[in-house]
Order: structure tokens, then sequence, then C-alpha cells
């Protein structure tokens, strides 16, 4: 099979291109995390597969297929934690594979678009995460999205219409799951891999830059091709990210909260940890000033990451060599970190804003070891119980609505305002209990206007039956 493979698709220059390409110095563990990062990306798409299959972009049923997902899919919950803590997981390899870079001057030496194509994934990355809150479409969800498209909003000109776009309206709703989940699945995952293509392409070309140390003829002299030995390293950092997720989507499932619902005011939003210096930095910014704090800033320093290599030409790679590139990533480095712990005191300094927030990560645990409860539909129920195999429970059907019991308890026993749903009622009560309260109506339900049910024992048998099959 090697050989014919070999023969129609010249299999062993294939491998001998992946695997024999020549490191400059030999092996190294700071070289492990860019395939960390590939790795990271897809485990996302496979796990991402698995969540679609069973999720509805709508907002009548976004947040119930995820509950039922976290609850009653076998596995369910594991394989949702492991794709969210694979975007922190990506966030954080990501990070630290753009330090190692730029710590190691890699991006010199024609290494421009290699860099330029990183800041894009970068950018990609980060677009895949916010797309990505959005779909569970419960209270944090909510809340935290409707802040990010509040704040493209203060984009001057334009800010408007771009979040009519990204909501598909004035308010969030379906069309927003709609266009945060194409977006999510499709747009954004296939922008990334036509630029790790390009990514991998340009890396390829250029070579590896090798230790920011050494002479060139040193360095070739140690020069080691890919495989084995810093194939073995990558693969350890992979069984570290394996065992890594796994054990803390196991034991530290994500919970998820109650359905959004747009008229609670007292829920306090907040955005994951890697969101969180952008979520402070906006609070500094208000009124006019804001255009500079939203636009002005963000693109100026977006703009001078990407042209780190064009305005950085010199040809000296190592750190202590190079005292303004290295102090401006320690300042950046350290105003991330600053703006993000400043968050989390502020969070934690208010009394209240602090009792908020535990009383909402209690919620978000009680609603998450609750059962599954499926949506209630009228029209889907009374269509299941028009099709009863049991005759006698259609006929207890039609009894129902010629005694007018669906004008209180509502069409298939769903429940009204005037008064509380029959579905369930068989699971609490046997056919002669429910016999009996239908016949003699204890004190609570006199009270809330239920007569007693004069009926044929035959009909009545047939009312209860049906009753009893409400589910």
């Amino acid at each position: 099979m090697r050989g014919w493979l070999d023969r129609r698709i010249g299999l062993d220059v294939l491998l001998r291109v992946a695997l024999d390409e020549p490191i400059p110095g030999g092996a190294r563990l700071a070289y492990i995390f860019g395939s960390g990062l590939l790795f990271v990306f897809l485990s996302q798409i496979i796990t991402g597969v698995f969540l679609a299959l069973y999720y509805v972009p709508s907002a009548d049923h976004a947040h119930t297929t995820v509950a039922y997902i976290t609850k009653s899919v076998t596995a369910g919950s594991f394989l949702r934690s492991l794709h969210s803590y694979g975007s922190s997981a990506m966030v954080v390899v990501l990070l630290l594979h753009l330090s190692q870079t730029y710590i190691y001057g890699a991006y010199k030496k024609r290494r421009e678009l290699l860099w330029v194509s990183g800041c894009v994934l970068f950018g990609l990355v980060m677009a895949m995460a916010f797309t990505g809150y959005l779909l569970p479409w419960d209270q944090r969800a909510y809340f935290a999205t409707a802040v990010g498209t509040n704040a493209v909003s203060e984009v001057p000109f334009i800010g408007e219409s771009l979040k009519r776009v990204m909501r598909g309206g004035t308010e969030m709703g379906t069309l927003t799951i709609s266009r945060f989940f194409v977006a999510h699945v499709f747009l954004v995952p296939a922008l990334i891999f036509a630029f790790v293509a390009s990514h991998i392409f340009v890396f390829r070309k250029a070579g590896a830059a090798g230790p920011f140390a050494g002479d060139g003829e040193d360095l070739k002299r140690k020069t080691e091709p890919f495989y084995p030995r810093q194939v073995l390293m990558d693969l350890s950092l992979t069984a570290l990210l394996i065992i890594g997720l796994g054990c803390l989507a196991f034991f530290f499932p994500v919970h998820l909260g109650k359905a959004a619902d747009p008229a609670d005011a007292q829920y306090i939003p907040r955005p994951e940890w890697y969101y969180l210096p952008i979520f402070q930095w906006l609070k500094y910014w208000h009124g006019a000033a804001s255009i500079v704090g939203v636009l002005i800033i963000p693109t100026l320093f977006a703009l001078a990451v990407v042209a780190v290599p064009f305005l950085d030409r010199g040809t000296e790679r190592r750190p202590w060599k190079r005292p303004i590139a290295m102090g401006a990533y320690i300042f950046v480095l350290g105003s991330l970190i600053t703006l993000g712990l400043r968050s989390h005191y502020e969070d934690h300094g208010d009394p209240g804003v602090a009792l908020q927030l535990a009383k909402q990560q209690a919620e978000e645990e009680e609603y998450t070891r609750k059962p599954f409860e499926p949506e209630l539909s009228a029209a889907t129920l009374a269509a299941a119980n028009v099709a009863l195999a049991d005759p006698l429970a259609a006929k207890g059907k039609g009894l129902f609505e010629a005694q007018s019991c669906n004008a209180c308890h509502g069409d298939s026993g769903v429940g009204t305002a005037a008064a509380p749903a029959l579905i369930g009622v068989g699971g609490k009560f046997s056919a002669d209990q429910i016999s009996e309260l239908l016949k003699h109506p204890n004190a609570k339900m006199i009270a809330g206007g239920m007569p007693a049910v004069d009926l044929p024992a035959d009909d009545l048998k047939a009312l209860v039956a049906y009753v009893a099959s409400l589910k």
C-alpha cells in the first residue's frame, strides 16, 4: 500500500519535505508552541463539529439545545467543557508562541510576512472566541455580547451600522445568533485555515530562525532535522495539553446559566478572562473621549504590533541587546495584566457588585445541577396527543376540550395564568387518585376555582387516562 501511494502521490517525498526540515542550532523546547497551537485548533474543530450536531441557532432553541448537550447527551458536559477550555488554551498557547517569536527576534531577516500572518491569526482567534461566546444564549453570554456589540457602535460614522450588521437589527435575537453561528462555524475557521496554510508556507520558505545566540557557522554545524527530536518535543506538549484539558473538563465542568432574559436589569455582565483587560480599558473612556479609547489608540497599537518587523530593521536578536523592543514588550504585557487584575479587584472591592456576581455564579451552578427540562410547546404536544395510540386517552382528550378544561389549564394541559399545568401529573398520582381529585377537589383546588367533575364512570375513566398521558 505504501509503495502504491508513493508511486501515485509521491508519499516519501512529502514525508521527507515535512520531517527533514533543517533546524539551525538543533531541536529546542522553545519551538514547541506552533505545533501545540495547531493541535488545539484541530481539537476545537473536532469538538465543535460534535456540538453542532445538537445545536439549533435560534433564540427559541439555542439555550435548550445547549442544556440538552450539557445535561442529557452522553459525555456532553465533558465535550462542551473541552471546547470551552480549549478556547482559553488556544489564546494562552498563541500568546506564548507570539512572545517566543518576539523575544527571539524571529521576525527579522525576511520573515516580515510570517509575523504579519501570525498577527492576523491572533485577531482571528480572538474573533472565534467572541463569536462563540454568545451561542449558549444564557445570561452571561447575552449580556457580555451586548456589551461587546455596544462598544462597536462607538466607532464614528459607521459604528451603528456595524452594530446592526452584527446583531441583524437593533436588538439581539435569532438573527444575532444565526450570524454569530455562521461566523463561528464557517467564516472565521475558513480564514484561519487559509492563514495557517499561508503561515506554514511562508515559514517553510524562510526556514527556521534558530536560537538568538551563536554565529552562522556554529549554528550550521548544530543543524538537525525536524524528525525525530523536535517531533517528540512537540508531541510532549500535545500530551500535556490533552491531559490538562481533559482533567479540567472532567473535574471542573463548565456551568450553564439560565436562558437569556433581556429584562433582567440586575445582571452584571463580565467577559472571559482574555477580554477582561479590554473590558477594563473601555471603562476609562466616556462621551467624546470614547473615540480615542475605543478606536484611535487600539488602532494605532494594532498597527504598531503588525509593523514590528518594519520598525525594527536591525540584525541583533539577543533580547538584552534590544532594550527598546523588550521594554515595549514588558510595558504592553504588564499593562494587560494590570488591567485584568484591576477589573478583578474592582469587582471584589465593591460589596454590592461582589454579592451580585457571587449570586450569579451560584445560580449558574444551581441551574447546571438541575435535570434537563425540554421545551413545552402546545402545538407539538397537541399534535402528539392527537396521535395517541390509546383510544381511551384519545376519547379523554375530546372530553377535556368539551368540558372546557383547556380554558383554564391550557391546550394539552400546558397551563395558564388561571390554572397550573397538568404535564407530569400522571407521574405524581395514580389513576385512582386523579379520579378522586376530579370528583372531590381538595381545598387548594377549590380555592383556585376548580369545580367537581360530574361524568359517567366510563367518561371519567377516559378523562383520567388522558390527563395521566400528558408528558
